[in-house]
């Protein structure tokens, strides 16, 4: 299937490593403009180094001026924004009583209001052409419990939003959807830690938990998320779509 993705301009927050960078990469490859943010100035310049037509703008996704001095980067390279997908996130904390309120506080700026405050900032350029793209990357534990609550009380907000501001702006052309991954293994996630700490645990939850049999990959999220971002998708609005193998509980 062609995407037709060519020449699109392309922003990926959290792009760095795992499912932020194989969305990346998917972009370039099918001839789109791409550009990531993440803090690391390092991991910045090697994933330049491998990927080499993308430009990297190392940023605090966590601190809201940072981000709009980030945005302005972005445009001052490329003028505007044709997709926005808003990837960065992260967990902390262990469970609700033992977990401090400013850990939930900074999860949801990081999982969450990062993702409103890029959304506003895309917004004025894509409703001045009638057309744009929005994808959100939260969890199938948006949905249902499992994981930690800070990650979950973002992701759950974050698939809230997605269906809330898809309303408002599908009349102005602007697409807003989301991909809600299952457990997906990379070389620098969670999952890819704990197999190595304990394999046993691990191969046992994925036959007991992953109806597939098997962890999914990042490119495999990263197809949903070109799909989603393409104009194959004109009829998907609002919507958040699970890339899980089956894992999630949810029925909707």
């Amino acid at each position: 299937m062609k995407l037709n993705l060519e020449n699109k301009v392309v922003l990926v927050t959290g792009g760095s490593k795992g499912i932020g960078k194989a969305i990346a990469k998917a972009f370039i490859q099918e001839g789109a403009k791409v550009a990531i943010m993440a803090r690391d100035i390092t991991v910045l310049e090697e994933v330049k180094q491998e990927l080499g037509s993308i430009v990297c703008i190392s940023t605090d996704l966590m601190n809201a001026s940072e981000r709009e001095v980030a945005f302005q980067k972005f445009i001052s390279e490329f003028g505007t924004i044709d997709i926005l997908v808003n990837n960065v996130g992260g967990s902390n904390g262990s469970t609700t009583s033992e977990t401090d309120l400013i850990l939930f506080e900074e999860a949801m700026q990081l999982n969450f209001y990062s993702a409103v405050h890029f959304s506003k900032l895309a917004l004025p350029f894509m409703k001045e052409k009638k057309c744009g793209s929005i994808v959100n990357i939260s969890s199938i534990f948006g949905r249902e419990s499992g994981g930690k609550p800070t990650y979950n009380s973002a992701k759950a907000a974050m698939i809230s939003f997605t269906k809330s501001l898809a309303d408002e702006v599908i009349k102005e052309g602007v697409r807003v959807n989301g991909v809600a991954p299952g457990s997906i293994l990379h070389s620098t996630g969670n999952w890819q830690k704990r197999l190595e700490e304990n394999p046993e645990k691990i191969n046992q939850f994925v036959e007991s938990e992953i109806p597939a049999g098997r962890f999914g990959t990042v490119e495999e999220v990263a197809n949903a998320v070109l799909f989603l971002a393409s104009d194959k998708a004109s009829w998907v609005v609002g919507a958040t779509l699970n890339v899980d193998g089956g894992q999630s509980n949810s029925n909707f």
